[in-house]
């Protein structure tokens, strides 16, 4: 055995760059694993001191508990106190929006905020304001905002405070509705003496130790008559910043387990192409295996050694990724400091990194048993056959037949107990999670079967696909033959590029069904680019007419509510008479059961609440009444879901009349006249002009819409980019296997050259073989991704129809071929560049 493996030993020193090429797969997997981590580090680095809303500078924090101005005062005269900051909100109402007024210096130490224009607040009327908040409630420096910071008892509003803003300031947070100013102010917008936390800055010396008891002396003080469990906590204020960081950091710790996710996937194909490439490799050298079992070598040792060999493979390959990946990893920060951003550098975590090497040679090792065992048992006698006996066997064997036909019916089985335990159309009660655990079984157990039985489905498949190929001339009809010829190679490589296919197919169409949804659900909250609300002045006809007037508006449509209640049933309800076909969006609502174009006079349409609570379905009869009046109804048509704007039911503007609803409208609906950002700016000021001083709001529904398509979008681009990294390996292995292939058939070459065939056919009929590699394989991964992307979307529950991307799905597949036939277009120049007569005279 020793003499084998020196032998093995020796002939991977000639050649080491065999080496790479055979776990070319792995060490690309191997950069990926390292680098995710990197990635990691860099993020949480980066991002860590603007996680936590807790100043560098503060040294203790007294938070959790009753704590008073008066506290503050008394813990800001102990000696070795430099600073102290009591943290306090406020909010008030400005018109119909909400502003948040905090205390904070916004100078020194202490200040979550910093000064950026005008000046600080000082006086007790005086705020400074954020940057977002400028724009989204018009409060420049020198405005006054009348804010209704106080209640009596009944809860009616107090007089509004006039606050006048002095400065804008900026923080780490900015939602639009920002305002600070100092604590004593905040403190007296509020009426009340407590805080919320004091932040401590200690003078420089002092006894840390010696401070915190004499707070603690103060607080308890402060606190004779509260319980314990109500006492206020001192805390270092580097442990509440770690707190506070760590919390918002599992965000991101979340993002990059999904990350992992699709990481593990990564690793499994590369596995799998380093499976094949193995496999390839041990078949091109079956005359030197003989020999050394002519000579004496056994079976095991021959085992032995090629297991060996992959186990060097997987150390080579994981060490030039972990290094690639950290070469990378310590660029980034100096690109981006080159371009303006400041980006912490990755460090070296030395555990990840062996543990990447290790998982490298675990994966080449488990990759190379199968292929190192097969060829260990093969005879002297049989293997001096040559490499292309073994190469283009078409059977399986009896035990993968037997094998791949239980995986089909174990999916196959689980995924009918899915489909028969989908959910109907409206929900109550339903937990996804089973079927969706037994989607993921199914599926997984669907890939095995193609794994075992790839080989018998590379014929039909490229039969059905390659048509196209075969009969576009000579060239196409061999590279069909060439890839049929050898159904297990093919099949080895398809497998790879369709498990990426899979979960790129499954990804368009479940997010093309969830955008769906989400654009008819969207259609019935935000049915319009704005909306114009009032509380107390109702919107009259005079200015329904001016805005219909107005050319930046569009499908101006107003609408009243009122509050109802049906027959029988003691819950309030709101009933709105807003026009159907008025509002584009609205008409495009899905509907249970009967017509949104039936509703008219006597008629109406309900929510699925409204269904829930009553029982009423599409055609029944209903008595609707506001207190005083009743009127008796049909229902047209169910929602599955609520009715427009949140309402309960929709009537007739006729019958909401009957029941008692004004002349006068509650809210109005409007698109701009002109797509785009200035159509939609010059759309808002025609409402501004209309609104005038009235307490009316304006409210952008069209950005509502306009956050959730970008938030979906951005998730799908996320997925895709993971899922990218499975395609890439996919690639590799592809263009791997044809560079091994071409080797592996230079004889083969040799001949199509010396009966005619010019180098230029030679090259495109190698490319036109690697092409059909991605054909197979994004066909295979088409068929496997659509129908489970199907079942994933049903098995939520949510009422998403089936939506297929075609243009998307199709874009893939020419994308897939097209890439797996770049990976071939090196080895196929390398394979033409050799004479006939070499090539006839190889061994």
């Amino acid at each position: 055995m020793n003499a084998v493996l020196r032998t093995q030993l020796r002939g991977v020193a000639r050649r080491p760059a065999r080496l790479l090429l055979t776990g070319l797969a792995v060490l690309v997997a191997s950069f990926v694993v390292y680098a995710t981590v990197l990635a990691q580090q860099i993020t949480e680095r980066s991002v860590l001191d603007g996680l936590s809303g807790t100043p560098e500078a503060v040294d203790l924090v007294v938070r959790n508990g009753t704590i008073t101005t008066a506290e503050l005062a008394a813990i800001g005269k102990i000696p070795g106190v430099a600073e102290t900051a009591g943290r306090i909100d406020a909010g008030g109402q400005i018109g119909n929006e909400y502003l948040q007024i905090a205390a904070d210096s916004s100078a020194g130490p202490l200040a979550v905020t910093r000064l950026s224009s005008g000046r600080l607040p000082a006086g007790p009327t005086e705020i400074a304001v954020s940057p977002r908040t400028v724009e989204r409630l018009g409060l420049k420096v020198g405005s006054t905002a009348r804010v209704t910071l106080r209640y009596d008892q009944d809860g009616k509003p107090l007089a509004p405070t006039p606050l006048t803003v002095v400065g804008v300031v900026t923080g780490r947070d900015d939602y639009g509705f920002q305002a600070y100013a100092s604590m004593p102010a905040v403190a007296a917008m509020t009426g009340s003496d407590q805080l919320t936390q004091i932040d401590l800055r200690l003078a420089a010396g002092a006894d840390a130790a010696a401070v915190r008891d004499q707070i603690e002396t103060v607080v308890a003080r402060g606190t004779t008559e509260v319980k314990d469990g109500e006492r206020p906590q001192i805390a270092a204020g580097r442990d509440v910043r770690l707190e506070e960081a760590r919390r918002a950091a599992n965000d991101v710790d979340s993002v990059f387990e999904v990350i992992g996710l699709f990481v593990a996937i990564a690793v499994v194909a590369a596995g799998l192409v380093a499976a094949s490439t193995f496999r390839i490799v041990f078949a091109q050298r079956m005359r030197q295996l003989a020999l050394l079992r002519a000579v004496g070598a056994g079976r095991g040792g021959i085992t032995w050694s090629l297991a060996f060999e992959g186990i060097l493979t997987g150390l080579a390959t994981g060490l030039t990724g972990v290094l690639l990946a950290l070469g990378a990893g310590h660029l980034v920060p100096r690109i981006a400091a080159a371009l303006g951003t400041d980006i912490a550098s990755p460090g070296l975590p030395l555990g990840p990194a062996l543990l990447t090497v290790l998982l490298a040679v675990v994966v080449t090792v488990v990759a190379v048993v199968a292929p190192a065992f097969t060829a260990g048992k093969v005879s002297p006698l049989e293997a001096l056959r040559g490499a292309g006996v073994t190469g283009s066997r078409r059977d399986i064997g009896k035990l993968r037949w037997v094998a791949g036909v239980l995986l089909v019916i174990g999916a196959a089985l689980l995924a009918a107990f899915v489909i028969r335990g989908l959910p109907g159309r409206d929900p109550k009660d339903y937990d996804p999670s089973v079927n969706l655990l037994a989607i993921v079984a199914s599926g997984g157990l669907a890939y095995l079967a193609l794994i075992a039985l790839g080989p018998v489905l590379v014929r039909p498949v490229l039969f059905v696909l390659g048509a196209p190929i075969r009969r576009s001339g000579p060239v196409g009809r061999l590279a069909a033959g060439g890839v049929g010829g050898a159904p297990r190679r093919a099949a080895a490589v398809s497998v790879v590029v369709a498990l990426g296919v899979t979960l790129i197919a499954g990804t368009l169409v479940g997010g093309a069904s969830i955008r769906i949804l989400a654009e008819r659900e969207s259609n019935s909250s935000s049915p319009a680019d704005f909306e114009l609300t009032t509380n107390d002045t109702p919107i009259g006809a005079d200015t329904v007419k001016q805005l219909s007037g107005r050319p930046e508006l569009s499908h101006v449509a107003p609408y009243r509510r009122l509050t109802v209640q049906v027959a029988g049933n003691e819950s309030e309800l709101e009933a709105v008479d807003v026009s159907f076909a008025a509002v584009p969006r609205l008409g495009k609502l899905d509907v249970v059961g009967g017509s949104l174009g039936d509703l008219g006079p006597g008629k109406v349409v309900i929510s699925g609440y409204t269904s829930d609570i009553t029982g009423l379905s599409v055609g029944d009869a209903l008595t609707v009444a506001d207190g005083k009046r009743t009127l008796p109804l049909t229902v047209a048509a169910k929602l599955p879901d609520s009715a427009p704007l949140g309402a309960a039911m929709v009537l007739d503007p006729g019958d909401l009349t009957k029941l008692g609803a004004p002349a006068t409208y509650n809210g109005l609906l409007a698109d701009a006249a002109v797509s785009g950002e200035q159509g939609r700016t010059d759309a808002r000021k025609a409402l501004s002009d209309a609104v005038g001083g009235r307490p009316w709001a304006i409210t952008v529904l069209a950005d509502q819409r306009d956050e959730i398509d970008s938030q979906l979008t951005i998730l799908l681009a996320i997925a895709l980019g993971l899922i990218g990294l499975t395609v890439l390996i996919a690639v590799v292995g592809v263009g791997t296997t044809t560079a091994l292939s071409v080797v592996e058939r230079v004889r083969e070459s040799g001949l199509l050259r010396a009966v005619g065939l010019s180098r230029g056919a030679l090259r495109a009929m190698l490319t036109t073989e690697s092409a059909l590699y991605g054909v197979i394989g994004a066909g295979l991964g088409l068929v496997l991704g659509v129908p489970y992307a199907w079942l994933a979307v049903q098995a939520l529950g949510v009422n998403a129809p089936l939506t297929l991307p075609i243009g998307q799905l199709a874009l893939v597949f020419a994308i897939l071929v097209l890439l797996t036939a770049a990976a071939g277009i090196l080895p196929a120049r390398r394979a033409a560049k050799v004479s006939p007569v070499a090539a006839l005279g190889a061994e």
